[in-house]
């Protein structure tokens, strides 16, 4: 029986996808577990989470598996040369290696560029008979039907504050610049058969779960027909989702009726001329008290995402952005640094215009400035990101917003508690 070590490296840099001082590491994230369960039995499987567990490099295998995001590729690269360096064979695959895959083939054997599902098995085929490939290509996408269940049994449970979590959907109708999902996923929405899904989530152990999708609701036909056969399931999740799920009554009201307690929501700026340029002009600002409004008095907690550095914002963004957060009392608030990814069209056209100035891959986990903003200036950036951060995890504005109800407020206070371990890491600069 041959040994594959599919392994999931570390990030060094930044503040997202850390292991806590608890030892938890957040979310189970579904690419290994998935390849695992694309695998052939004859295969024996370990999963290896590298920010948990070192890596042995004297342990007995016959192939590696490594995905990453891009701020985890410099640990990636690194465990792959040690393999390679003991002549064991290395495949890599992710976003950053379908964005750049002749970079990623100088640390490994092979690549796999776009949606494995499609090509694992044939490379499974070509390592066994000593014929493996430097690249295996998705042509298409896949469908969803019928997709492979994760393996969570080999996981180690103890080690993830969120152990389950699935995928109901794929892809995403909008092209928004920053964003690598369209380049990966494509921007036909695909969806797996309800009966599917749900069928996954009855073998959960434990109430609560996470849809890892993009968007959850970016299909309102198919999302209603999920959320409806989920509430006699009476289980506790949330998921990512547009601010345009609030103008739809019966989709709002059957998230929450459902156990979705709550709701990523990128609303990224406050700038109707930010959303045009970033193609997300269907978002609009002066809409969003409104949507907070009804998602709120659905019951759903809103842990709201904006990003910093978009070229009409200039160093006022962070105080008007904190005013916002306050004023409307979103729960719990994301913040990232604009970041251009490879394979996205902000990255094209940064590096087109000469503004890229580090490729230090560890810097890209959106908590660091890698490019030269238009109307501020890098620092002022950096001390803005960190500066919001802090303030609003400060005890009095958790409270202020955590109090705001006593529906779903352990969920609040928990929330914020986890974001405040984070912005307390941060420097505590002067920023306004």
């Amino acid at each position: 029986m041959k040994k594959l070590l599919l392994i999931l490296p570390r990030s060094d840099r930044g503040y997202w996808g850390k292991v806590s001082k608890t030892g938890k590491a957040g979310f189970v994230r579904l690419s290994l577990p998935v390849i695992a369960a694309l695998t052939p039995s004859q295969w024996d499987v370990e999963i290896l989470d590298a920010r948990t567990t070192s890596v042995d490099f004297e342990r007995k295998v016959d192939l590696v598996g490594i995905t990453a995001f891009t701020a985890e590729i410099p640990s990636a690269y690194e465990i792959a040369d040690g393999y390679r360096a003991r002549g064991v064979k290395v495949v890599m695959g992710g976003i950053h290696v379908s964005a750049l895959p002749e970079e990623a083939l100088g640390h490994a054997d092979s690549v796999v560029v776009g949606e494995a599902e499609a090509v694992w098995g044939k490379l499974l085929h070509d390592f066994e008979n000593g014929e493996l490939k430097p690249v295996y290509r998705a042509d298409s996408l896949i469908d969803m039907k019928g997709m492979a269940v994760s393996r969570r049994e080999l996981l180690d449970r103890k080690i993830y504050t969120s152990f389950n979590t699935l995928q109901a959907t794929r892809g995403c109708p909008f092209n928004c610049e920053y964003c690598a999902v369209t380049a990966f996923f494509g921007n036909k929405f695909r969806t797996r058969p309800v009966d599917e899904v749900i069928n996954e989530i009855r073998r959960f152990e434990g109430k609560s779960f996470f849809f890892v999708d993009d968007n959850i609701t970016g299909h309102p036909k198919y999302a209603k027909e999920l959320f409806k056969l989920l509430m006699p399931l009476k289980r506790i999740w949330g998921g990512q989702t547009t601010i345009n799920f609030a103008k739809d009554e019966e989709l709002l009201s059957l998230y929450a009726k459902s156990g979705g307690k709550y709701a990523f929501i990128g609303f990224e700026t406050l700038s109707e001329n930010n959303l045009k340029k970033m193609s997300k002009s269907w978002n609009s600002p002066d809409g969003y008290k409104e949507a907070i409004r009804r998602i709120h008095k659905s019951g759903i907690n809103i842990i709201g995402s904006f990003i910093f550095g978009l070229d009409e914002d200039d160093p006022t963004v962070f105080e008007r952005t904190f005013n916002f957060i306050m004023e409307n009392n979103v729960d719990a608030a994301q913040f990232h640094i604009l970041t251009p990814f490879p394979g996205t069209k902000l990255y094209a056209d940064m590096e087109k215009e000469g503004r890229i100035t580090d490729r230090d891959w560890a810097k890209y986990h959106t908590g660091e400035v890698i490019f030269r903003p238009k109307n501020m200036t890098a620092a002022e950036l950096q001390r803005g990101y960190f500066g919001i951060f802090r303030e609003t995890y400060k005890l009095k504005n958790m409270l202020k917003r955590s109090l705001r109800s006593p529906r779903n407020i352990a969920v609040r206070i928990g929330t914020n508690f986890s974001y405040r371990n984070k912005a307390l890491k941060m420097p505590d600069v002067k920023w306004r």
